[in-house]
C-alpha cells in the first residue's frame, strides 16, 4: 500500500511520520503489524499529533466541511484541539450543533428505512 493510504487508515498526518515510513510501500502484513504493535513514533503521533483534518474534526465533534467553513486549520496538535474545546469559540458551538442535528436526522432516516423494510 502507498504510505498515504496507510497514514489515512492509521489516522495520522503523513508529513509528520518518519521519512522511512513516507518513502516506502507498506505490505498488508506490515500494516497489520503496525496495528497490532504500534511503534513508539506511531503511538506518539496518535497521542500528540499533529492530526489530519478528519481526526481534528472527530476530536472537535464537527464535520470536516465544518472545519473548512470556519476557516480552522486542517492540521492541529492535541494541545491545540484541547485549547479550542476549552475556549469554545462561537464557530465551534455552531458547527457542533449543526453536526449533531445532521447525525440525528441521519439516525431518524435510517430508523424509518429499517421500520419500512421490516414491514415488507
Amino acid at each position: 500500500m502507498k504510505p498515504a493510504t496507510v497514514a489515512k487508515k492509521l489516522g495520522i498526518y503523513l508529513p509528520a511520520a518518519p521519512e522511512e515510513f513516507r518513502d516506502s510501500e507498506i505490505s498488508r502484513e506490515e500494516f497489520a503489524e503496525l496495528l497490532a504493535t504500534p511503534p513508539e513514533w506511531l503511538t506518539k503521533l496518535r497521542a500528540d499529533g499533529p492530526h489530519p483534518r478528519l481526526v481534528v474534526a472527530q476530536k472537535l465533534g464537527v464535520s470536516a466541511s465544518g472545519l473548512a467553513r470556519a476557516g480552522a486549520p486542517d492540521v492541529m496538535t492535541t494541545a491545540e484541539i484541547k485549547a479550542l474545546l476549552v475556549e469554545m469559540p462561537e464557530w465551534l458551538v455552531v458547527e457542533r450543533a449543526t453536526h449533531a442535528a445532521v447525525n440525528e436526522e441521519n439516525a431518524r432516516v435510517k430508523s424509518e428505512r429499517a421500520a419500512k423494510a421490516a414491514r415488507k
